[in-house]
């Protein structure tokens, strides 16, 4: 068993121009990603209100919640993000994989394109048609 490290860029939006690769540690443990706050603050990004957290020890934290623009291989999207401080290290969470339409392989340690699903799509009534799945007879 051992680590995966991914290097992700990191915006605020996705017209945003400039953009910072970041080395992450992906934590599917994890459900939002960290990033410093100090590279987040640089490219724009704002924090919108302040979040407890447990860290391994069992210590508490407050740290500072926002949103950024995370791209991996030409693919991207926004997800929630934690402004890291002083001592933290990047984390990849599973927000942010499914932004990005990735599952972490634990197998294999390396991430790959998830299996997009359309739950809606099947077994619901098209009431525009008139069609009804009930099994119910109308009178």
């Amino acid at each position: 068993m051992g680590l995966t490290f991914v290097r992700i860029e990191v915006r605020k939006s996705r017209e945003f121009e400039r953009a910072e690769f970041v080395e992450f540690l992906v934590d599917s443990g994890a459900v939002d990603s960290l990033v410093p706050g100090a590279l987040l603050e640089k490219r724009g990004c704002k924090s919108y209100w302040q979040q407890e957290f447990v860290v391994s020890d069992g210590t508490k934290v407050a740290r500072r919640v926002g949103d950024a623009y995370f791209e991996y291989q030409g693919v991207g999207g926004p997800a929630p993000v934690i402004f890291g401080e002083r001592g933290d290290e990047p984390l990849l969470g599973v927000t942010t994989l499914e932004s990005l339409g990735l599952v972490f392989n634990p197998f294999n340690r390396t991430l790959s394109p998830m299996r997009m699903l359309l739950a809606a799509a099947a077994g619901r009534p098209n009431r525009r048609r008139g069609i009804e799945h009930s099994g119910a007879s109308q009178a």
